[in-house]
């Protein structure tokens, strides 16, 4: 129920920044990596902070630095096979390479995306060599920071290692980040920048000031933007709580019931104004976003202005061809129809493929976990549930108002990476055993570890065991 109220009301104070100034960018991304943005930010002289519940500094950032190291070295195992072009590294490595010639020949390649992720793998071929490590580099750079990411969103929602680092493995043991982190594609540029900045939403959403951690996040978006436009869906979600929350408190709303947990509070973000939000998430975003398209076409303003024509008519089209691995937006949390990214015979009975799919044991539990975050949000009113659900449908469900009909289930992988969260929030529920969250990882990991034959090519498999892997019809 809800009823209006004429008077604000509550004291309370700001833990982390009592003075009420703004912290600095640097302040921000130090609390952002050590986790603790997450918890509650007011207090009373009756109710001390419980300093036990912070993780330390220390602590997160060791822990942050490991989870990178692990998995940069495991997706590196194997990343030069094959030596050759694998789906649609046949469109983006020739563009990066045209970076990197002394005068840019024309026309310019693949000029329906963004620069930057081409530039990056472009400085990636200039220091590794065009080959096939210097183009797939990058790509398992970012694919260890999602999974950072991933960690980091956790310390937000939940307040403790256990569950963010659960939800880390969770999200490396989704098979499409695996195997997107392992291609000089740009999906995962796009997804490693929207996670963190993700990731810094989180952090800053319970606190009185976020101003310097949604900076940093609008920043971030606008890099993620500056490598696929799908990098603006996260971003267009964060507009939209911010949008509907201050509508809200305009209208003087208030839950009659009000609870610690809810996920609209007539007290949020006090100092937070118009200009604040125009400058998190419009300026800072446009700024990074264009920033990306300097080095290939200066400050021309025109010239950037007939580059950003170029994206949107190339991304709007209806006017596109069918595609054999091309599927609808519905069907991709069902893992309907998977991509084939490589499939070659290298013996009379062994083949070497890498099938973007997902991991079953992850995905279809997590249409369950999801019903009920969405449950939580609705009758609850939680707001961990709240954002786990915001950042999962958003993600996906923005490619249901696109008017182009070609789609795969690959741009489905940055809501399936949030999916982890959900799964880690349901279970960790009160009334269920710990060990469960733990043993339902380890379920994860052998989903994973039967999949790599046809998520890996340096592995290979038998043709019986392609087979067998093979499901349903319209996976092959």
């Amino acid at each position: 129920m809800w009823r209006n109220y004429h008077k604000w009301r509550g004291t309370c104070v700001m833990l982390s920044d009592s003075r009420g100034g703004m912290r600095s960018m640097k302040t921000a991304i130090l609390i952002f990596v050590r986790g603790d943005a997450n918890l509650p930010r007011k207090t009373s002289p009756q109710q001390p902070l419980d300093r036990s519940a912070v993780p330390r500094l220390s602590r997160s950032a060791v822990i942050a630095v490991a989870i990178f190291l692990a998995a940069h070295l495991a997706l590196l195992i194997g990343l030069t096979t094959p030596e050759k072009f694998v789906f649609d590294e046949v469109h983006y490595v020739p563009a990066a390479r045209q970076m990197l010639a002394p005068a840019m020949s024309q026309p310019m390649l693949n000029p329906m995306h963004p620069p930057l992720a081409k530039e990056l793998i472009a400085a990636s071929i200039a220091t590794f060599g065009d080959n096939a490590l210097g183009w797939r580099y990058p790509a398992t750079l970012f694919g260890a920071l999602a999974i950072v990411a991933i960690y980091l969103c956790g310390l937000a929602l939940f307040a403790a290692q256990g569950p963010a680092i659960a939800a880390a493995l969770i999200a490396a043991f989704n098979q499409m980040l695996y195997v997107q982190a392992r291609i000089a594609m740009l999906d995962i540029f796009a997804l490693g920048f929207g996670l963190l900045a993700t990731a810094a939403f989180m952090h800053g959403f319970r606190r009185e000031r976020p101003h310097a951690l949604f900076a940093f996040a609008g920043a971030l978006f606008g890099l993620a933007a500056a490598c696929k436009w799908s990098g603006l869906f996260p971003l267009g979600v964060c507009i939209l709580i911010v949008a509907v929350i201050r509508l809200m408190q305009g209208w003087r709303t208030l839950f009659a019931d009000a609870k610690p947990d809810d996920w609209y509070r007539p007290d949020l973000w006090p100092g937070l104004r118009l200009h604040h939000v125009a400058l998190c998430f419009a300026v800072l975003p446009g700024i990074a976003y264009l920033a990306g398209f300097v080095p290939l076409y200066g400050v021309s303003l025109p010239d950037l202005i007939e580059a950003q024509r170029r994206i949107f008519a190339d991304n709007t089209t209806t006017a596109i061809a069918g595609h054999t691995y091309m599927s609808a937006w519905p069907s991709w949390p069902l893992l309907a129809r998977p991509v084939w990214f490589l499939f070659d015979k290298t013996g009379e009975d062994n083949v070497s493929a890498i099938v973007f799919l997902g991991n079953p044991l992850v995905l279809w539990p997590a249409l369950l976990a999801l019903a009920l975050v969405l449950r939580d949000f609705i009758v609850l009113r939680r707001w961990d549930a709240f954002l786990i659900a915001a950042f999962y449908f958003g993600p996906w469900l923005a490619w249901a108002l696109l008017p182009r009909t070609l789609g795969f289930i690959y741009y489905y992988m940055p809501a399936a990476t949030a999916a982890s969260l959900a799964l880690v929030y349901v279970l960790r529920r009160d009334g269920l055993p710990r060990w469960l969250l733990w043993a339902y990882v380890g379920v994860a990991a052998i989903g994973f570890a039967v999949m790599l034959p046809i998520s890996a090519a340096f592995i290979g498999t038998s043709m019986r065991s392609f087979g067998r892997l093979m499901l349903f019809q319209s996976w092959i």
